[in-house]
């Protein structure tokens, strides 16, 4: 697919938000996002460049209908991308995260998505400083950085524009070099 397949899971609507900002920043090169309970994985697996998005419910796991989101989410959806071959692909991740509320445990839901990305053969980029960001701990920080970009609504939504259009500009050479390679 010669567009960047951009697919969320979401419960409050956030998730699609940013996505829908993305898709508004990237322009004619995005797809229309998706939101990961309403497609399917060769839907998904027909892009080789990818921005993946994921808000952070329960404790160390993806949301789904085990963190109560109703229609399912990224829980209900990996069992299909399971085993799948990523060689080739390039994904960016963001995830959504409250660092107040909960330091302990900040944004982690995104390290799910990527030890898949990781372990599929993905190239994943779009890694983020953790400056700026007041929590304890995260596991989706893994060399001094967070595996993609990491926005609080909650606490620090004045500073989600910014950081959108500098992640953006920071991915786009990478995710456009695969529409055109």
């Amino acid at each position: 697919m010669n567009k960047i397949g951009i697919f969320f899971g979401t419960n409050s609507g956030t998730t699609r938000l940013m996505a829908k900002k993305m898709a508004k920043l990237l322009g004619d090169v995005a797809a229309k996002p998706l939101n990961i309970n309403r497609t399917t994985a060769e839907e998904l697996l027909q892009y080789d460049a990818l921005i993946l998005g994921t808000a952070t419910y329960g404790i160390d796991q993806l949301p789904g209908k085990s963190t109560d989101i109703q229609d399912g989410s990224w829980e209900d959806f990996m069992p299909q991308l399971a085993g799948k071959d990523l060689s080739g692909k390039v994904i960016a991740l963001y995830g959504l995260g409250d660092q107040e509320k909960y330091p302990d445990r900040f944004a982690h839901s995104l390290i799910h998505l990527y030890r898949w990305g990781v372990a599929g053969g993905a190239d994943v980029v779009g890694q983020w400083s953790t400056e700026g960001y007041t929590f304890k701990q995260s596991p989706a920080v893994v060399d001094g950085q967070f595996v993609g970009l990491v926005l609080d609504q909650q606490s620090q939504s004045l500073l989600t524009e910014a950081r959108l259009s500098a992640w953006i500009e920071a991915i786009k050479p990478a995710l456009l070099a695969k529409l055109v390679g």
